[in-house]
């Protein structure tokens, strides 16, 4: 690993990594706020936070304002890519396709496969590097927002053993039947609508069957809500399995991060909450 920078918050240290990803075959960088409890011989529990489309590592830990209170509750955080990177990697002229919009999903169609496995980067690879490296535990947490909250919410319900708890803000619930999932499912998994299943919130919070405490904040001033977000959806899931969300509609709230930093206490306390169990 390479170390990008180093920065110093709350008795606590933000810093940026790249290393080379043998899951997605090119460099990744990723950034981990360490609370002060780290630096005392302690290991903190970790929650990871997926970031949504046309973001990189840096948006969350320099707009959501989570330090201070990760610096009093012990948590560490880490924060991947979205995507792959590099001038070999495939890409697209839209946003919401290809560099910064990995879907966190396993690419299984050319040209995407060979570098689009963010999935098992989240999954796996990340996890193992971070608690070798770094003073954590193997608790862990995870959360995210619109697409990263898509991606929160489908690792920690096809991984219920491995997350203490899951919280998302304005997660594309439902993207088997939104413009957004339609497009990057079918680019990145292909035609055979079977497959996208595997990565929809609302089909896997239906089916399942063990649980991970789920939070999730939408705002309903939010112009991706009706077309591309679909929390009814998400909804309506949890009461057929009995899945253990708590859903929140704020009264004129969007999809920025004013949104993010004005309820991140809130997140950051209930995993907190469930990282001591």
């Amino acid at each position: 690993m390479e170390n990008v920078s180093v920065n110093k918050s709350f008795d606590g240290w933000h810093k940026q990594y790249s290393h080379r990803s043998s899951v997605l075959n090119c460099e990744m960088r990723f950034a981990i706020y360490l609370p002060p409890q780290a630096s005392n011989g302690e290991k903190v529990p970790v929650l990871y936070w997926l970031s949504g489309l046309t973001c990189t590592d840096e948006n969350f830990m320099q707009k959501a304002g989570a330090q201070a209170l990760a610096a009093e509750l012990g948590i560490a955080i880490v924060a991947p890519d979205t995507s792959p990177r590099g001038d070999d990697v495939a890409d697209d002229e839209g946003y919401d396709l290809g560099k910064g919009a990995g879907f966190y999903v396993n690419a299984t169609q050319v040209p995407w496969s060979r570098h689009y496995q963010m999935y098992d980067y989240v999954v796996d690879e990340l996890p193992k590097l971070i608690e070798s490296m770094f003073p954590v535990s193997d608790k862990r947490s995870i959360a995210g927002h619109s697409m990263g909250g898509h991606g929160a919410l489908v690792i920690a319900l096809r991984n219920s053993d491995a997350y203490q708890s899951v919280s998302a803000f304005s997660p594309i619930s439902n993207p088997i039947n939104c413009p957004w999932g339609k497009k990057a499912f079918t680019a990145y998994l292909g035609r055979d609508t079977k497959a996208w299943s595997d990565y929809d919130a609302s089909v896997l919070m239906r089916q399942a069957t063990s649980f991970v405490p789920a939070l999730v904040d939408q705002g309903d001033g939010d112009n991706f809500m009706v077309e591309q977000l679909k929390p009814e959806m998400l909804e309506a899931a949890a009461s057929v399995s009995g899945y253990p969300l708590t859903l929140n509609i704020r009264e004129g709230y969007d999809h920025s991060y004013y949104f993010i930093s004005s309820y991140i206490e809130n997140h950051l306390r209930f995993h907190a909450e469930h990282l001591k169990k």
